[in-house]
């Protein structure tokens, strides 16, 4: 072949394109197999391979068409993919640009549905602590759901059989369809914040997954957990259930059971209530016996059939005081009388009225100081001299001082 008739590597790969490309077979073709090397791109772009026992391909799925997944692809899930194989010239790389995928076997809302709740599970959203106590007895039931479905009216007949007390106040939302997420979370947000129910019931009537799948919502499942109303899930029929049944307070099976959990059977009340009356009354009229009983036994007592005998016990009650008292003051009085002669005795022991009386004397000057030595008297000074029976006064005439042993001066 003449070179010039070569054909280059881009024209080959652009030659190979434009025939898979206008191969009207190709254009939407369905392939199953395995997903393997999954990358999802934090542009949204999903690149993975789809694989069997014997070969693999490469495929991409773009932002738009990923958007649009109802699950999350995982490595090893088996799929169904739709696409057109094309070949990127650049590289010369085969592959399949997917436009739509599902799962082979189960179904995508399914999968979908099964994700999110495992997920929020793990995170701890539906966690039996965290979940608030029903009111014994609302006054005001709030109910977000069609309101021309069967729902609202089974949930009016039941309250109004079972506790027509009770107020209803009905947000009127889709329940199916698309702007019914938006409605049935705009219904909780609009409860708490004009706070005017006690409880909220959330429902429906049964259907398949599609038609529920408006209360498989994330953001209806944490708006459910940050209600400070409790919140009653009455989504479908027994066997139906769904991530708002598992985020709400209770779960209801259908929105009648919802009904039933809201609000008590007055007619229970009032037989509970009479038993309450009964039992008051029963535990009034024993008290009032037991009080009577009481009564009688006080008005035979000895103080009000004899006052004067009380009286009279009590004098002598306080004459015993008294002589108690007598006595133990007559004791007192002589324990400090022994205490004081006691004392009176060593005191006259070392008296000095008691050296006087045995002929000495105490010489007292001018100015009735004691005068111990001749120094302190001079001829001339009056003194008084104290003896035991009495005091004489006296001048002195002379004075003699002595000056060592056996001598004078």
């Amino acid at each position: 072949m003449p070179a010039e008739k070569a054909l280059s590597v881009t024209q080959l790969n652009e030659y190979v394109k434009m025939l898979l490309d206008k191969n009207p077979v190709l254009a939407g073709v369905w392939v199953k197999g395995e997903v393997s090397n999954l990358s999802i791109q934090v542009s949204g772009h999903l690149f993975f391979s789809v694989k069997d026992e014997k070969s693999r391909v490469a495929a991409v799925m773009f932002r738009s068409d990923a958007a649009k997944l109802k699950f999350r692809p995982e490595n090893g899930m088996k799929v169904l993919l739709k696409g057109r194989p094309s070949v990127f010239p650049r590289d010369g790389v085969y592959q399949i640009y997917v436009t739509a995928l599902e799962p082979d076997g189960v179904g995508a809302l399914y999968i979908a549905y099964e994700q999110l709740r495992k997920r929020l599970e793990q995170e701890g959203l539906f966690d039996e602590r965290m979940k608030k106590p029903l009111p014994k007895i609302p006054t005001s039931v709030g109910v977000i759901t069609s309101p021309t479905g069967a729902a609202v009216r089974d949930i009016i007949n039941v309250t109004g059989r079972r506790f027509p007390y009770a107020g209803i106040v009905l947000f009127p939302s889709q329940v199916q369809g698309d702007g019914a997420e938006a409605d049935l979370i705009e219904g909780i947000r609009c409860f708490n914040r004009l706070r005017n129910v006690d409880v909220i019931i959330i429902g429906r009537g049964g259907g398949s997954i599609e038609d529920l799948w408006a209360f498989n919502s994330e953001a209806l499942a944490r708006e459910i957990r940050r209600s400070q109303i409790p919140v009653i899930s009455a989504v479908g029929h027994e066997t139906d259930f769904t991530i708002c049944d598992f985020a709400a307070d209770r779960r209801a099976p259908t929105p009648s059971a919802g009904a039933e959990l809201a609000v008590p059977d007055s007619a229970e009340l009032k037989r509970k209530l009479g038993n309450v009356t009964a039992r008051m009354q029963l535990l009034l009229s024993k008290e009032l016996i037991r009080g009577r009983d009481r009564l009688k036994l006080l008005s035979q007592s000895r103080v009000l059939t004899d006052p004067a005998a009380y009286l009279r016990d009590r004098r002598m009650l306080l004459l015993s005081f008294s002589k108690d008292m007598e006595h133990g003051f007559s004791a007192a009085v002589s324990d400090k009388k022994n205490r004081y002669l006691r004392l009176s005795s060593v005191l006259e022991a070392v008296s000095p009225l008691k050296i006087l009386a045995k002929g000495y004397s105490a010489v007292f000057g001018e100015d009735g100081k004691l005068i111990r030595s001749v120094g302190e008297i001079g001829i001339g000074d009056e003194v008084s001299f104290r003896m035991a029976d009495g005091i004489a006064g006296a001048k002195i005439t002379s004075v003699t001082e002595k000056a060592g042993r056996g001598e004078e001066k």
